[in-house]
């Protein structure tokens, strides 16, 4: 017995009361936008237009992120053997993507106005600042119900978020204006909302980059991994060790183990591969492996296999 699978599968909350959290924090968020743009021609307020660009790519993320949802439900068929769960990570990485985009252009933007200011309408600021704001509570409310462990839903937490900190620098950039006459605070304003887009792309393209790329989480130390199956009975060593993130919490193992050549014989295989399931379940909270079982004298043969 040279391969063997041995598998177990563990279902996730039903997504379909996320993708109803996603649609109404995404209606929300565009009903918003469409007043903003105009307060911000009206008002002559970067800043305001800033946070107008961002909550649009709010929109974008906050549509793709339903989409991505609803494709990683398809079942795996043909040749897609995991279904499209990596709709979700893509999906996050390009909301990290439209972010650092998005960020350039505002911070082109706010250094030329510091520059040379412009008047801005204060009054107009601080009030769409404040309505901003606002609705921004609403839609982070709505999200934090939803299952913020997928990357893709924790990714669309993160653009409204990031919009409810803008919209509180806004304001006071606003306050500013009004009771200073200070037209650059809308620039510095506008400055904070790149800082907040440029944190939050950060962790999602590495945290979508670690997983695309098939690095082993961040959570899990691959030695320890090692250590504790060869403390099992009959495990003389574990080689070739993968781990790696299908989608948000679907982890997966895979590892030849060598055992004692007298346990192809006896029959202790079976015995063997439920120790060593048990073991990344129990300790580790791994669903889903495969081994590959081997007597002490194979490992020879496999040339180009890693530690």
């Amino acid at each position: 017995m040279h391969a063997h699978d041995h598998s177990v599968h563990s279902t996730g909350p039903d997504p379909s009361t996320d993708f109803k959290l996603l649609l109404i924090a995404l209606g929300l968020i565009a009903g918003f936008v469409v007043v903003e743009i105009v307060a911000a021609v009206l008002s002559n307020s970067l800043a305001l237009l800033a946070d107008a660009g961002h909550m649009t790519t709010d929109v974008i993320a906050l549509a793709a992120s339903a989409w991505a949802l609803r494709l990683a439900r398809q079942p795996a068929r043909g040749r897609w053997t995991y279904g499209l769960k990596r709709a979700e990570i893509l999906s996050a990485a390009g909301n990290g993507v439209a972010l650092v985009v998005m960020a350039i252009v505002i911070a082109i933007g706010a250094l030329e106005r510091l520059a040379s200011p412009h008047e801005v309408v204060g009054r107009t600021v601080l009030t769409v600042a404040v309505a901003g704001g606002i609705v921004n509570v609403v839609a982070t409310w709505v999200l934090a119900k939803a299952n913020r462990s997928n990357l893709n839903l924790r990714s669309a937490y993160l653009h409204v978020v990031t919009d409810l900190y803008a919209f509180i620098g806004t304001a006071i950039a606003g306050v500013l204006i009004i009771v200073a006459g200070w037209n650059r605070a809308d620039s510095v304003a506008s400055l904070f909302v790149v800082a907040l887009m440029l944190s939050a792309a950060y962790r999602l393209l590495r945290d979508s980059g670690r997983i695309l790329l098939q690095g082993a989480p961040e959570h899990l130390d691959l030695d320890d991994i090692r250590e504790h199956l060869c403390e099992l009975d009959y495990v003389l060593g574990v080689h070739d060790l993968h781990v790696w993130t299908v989608t948000s919490g679907d982890v997966s193992v895979a590892a030849h183990v060598v055992v004692q050549d007298h346990c192809f014989e006896s029959g202790q295989l079976p015995v063997i591969l439920d120790s060593l399931q048990q073991c990344l379940s129990d300790h580790f909270e791994v669903m889903h492996a495969t081994f590959q079982l081997e007597p002490e004298r194979h490992e020879a043969h496999e040339d180009g296999l890693h530690p």
